[in-house]
């Protein structure tokens, strides 16, 4: 099986171990129960993140009850027909979730994977081998649409054209998500939210999460936050007219957003997190309310910028002006709906 992993730069900010103990926060409220819902896996030579990895991260003071993998495209089978190599994926991330239910610790309750939509002829048998080789974790798909014209920008992962959602290809693969009772996980970036509002629209039947608020870029032709903010805002309150989106708050710590954080001389605090980041976060919770919204990691991509304990107590921060049953869909109740987690319901519920 092949994989895709970190290397150069990017594997050694992810494994700098000494540059984040700089900071180190004892868990607030650590009895909470938090789902965890986007993080990835990987099997890279110089910086693999797999069972261990996750497990030294969500141990680390906060209450992880259970966790979402989603797709990086780590474990492509390396041979067999192009259309069915990214099935390998789900084989590898249920081996290790087998393996996590084994040794104890919170699960990996539940797998999105990715798949060609525009290869549309092949979508219906994708799927349904995806969800043979989930053995009951297997949620959904996402089909990066990150794509932008500066060479500072440039693309994401899936390498996808422009307008990748507003592709009649892409659509006719989009439709086999329905009769699955399968969601669709997006990734884009903010110049593209339209694209999606059009995209939720077309589909109203189809769940659609939001990964990172929309992928706010902070790289040249996008240093203007202030103005950044604007248009994301504009943009994104027209999508929250949507019901069939929900939003995951968190994957805002990447260099492509440009906080600088991974540069600095240490981490930032959770509350220097939350006094960078929190207007957006509030923003965002504002429009979509508490039951569609998520926190999430993104890890270990994020931890190129802070560490997994201080990263959760800043969203704990942001969370306390909120009562117990918003915080709990915050945290837990959310993520579970959208990505059908069975957990035990919250304390004191």
């Amino acid at each position: 099986m092949a994989s895709n992993s970190p290397s150069g730069t990017a594997a050694d900010m992810l494994g700098r171990e000494d540059w984040l103990g700089q900071v180190a926060e004892p868990a607030l409220d650590p009895a909470r129960p938090i789902i965890d819902p986007h993080h990835h896996l990987w099997a890279a030579p110089k910086y693999p993140y797999g069972l261990p990895e996750l497990r030294r991260d969500t141990g680390s003071g906060h209450n992880i009850v259970a966790t979402v993998f989603i797709e990086c495209m780590a474990g492509y089978r390396a041979d067999g027909p192009e259309h069915l190599r990214c099935v390998g994926e789900t084989e590898y991330v249920t081996k290790v979730a087998e393996a996590s239910a084994a040794g104890g610790g919170p699960p990996i309750a539940a797998i999105i994977g990715s798949a060609n939509l525009r290869d549309f002829a092949h979508v219906d048998e994708v799927l349904d081998a995806h969800i043979a080789a989930g053995k009951g974790r297997f949620r959904g798909i996402r089909h990066a649409a990150a794509w932008d014209a500066s060479p500072a920008v440039g693309e994401g992962h899936h390498r996808p054209p422009p307008g990748l959602y507003r592709d009649s290809l892409f659509r006719r693969g989009f439709m086999a998500f329905a009769k699955r009772d399968l969601s669709f996980d997006a990734w884009l970036f903010h110049p593209q939210i339209p694209d999606l509002t059009s995209l939720a629209t077309a589909f109203p039947d189809t769940t659609i999460i939001l990964d990172h608020f929309g992928g706010p870029i902070g790289l040249w032709p996008y240093k203007d936050r202030k103005a950044v903010f604007a248009d994301w805002k504009r943009d994104i309150t027209k999508l929250a007219e949507c019901p069939n989106v929900v939003v995951k708050l968190g994957g805002m710590a990447m260099p492509v957003n440009n906080w600088g954080f991974e540069t600095s001389h240490r981490p930032p605090t959770s509350a220097e997190f939350v006094a960078a980041q929190g207007d957006w976060y509030r923003a965002t919770i504002d429009l979509f309310g508490p039951d569609r919204c998520m926190f999430e990691s993104n890890f270990p991509v994020d931890r190129q910028s802070i560490g997994y304990a201080v990263l959760w107590n800043a969203f704990k921060l942001m969370a306390a002006r909120y009562g117990e049953e918003e915080q709990d869909d915050l945290f837990r109740g959310t993520a579970a709906r959208v990505y059908r987690v069975e957990m035990p319901p919250a304390a004191g519920a």
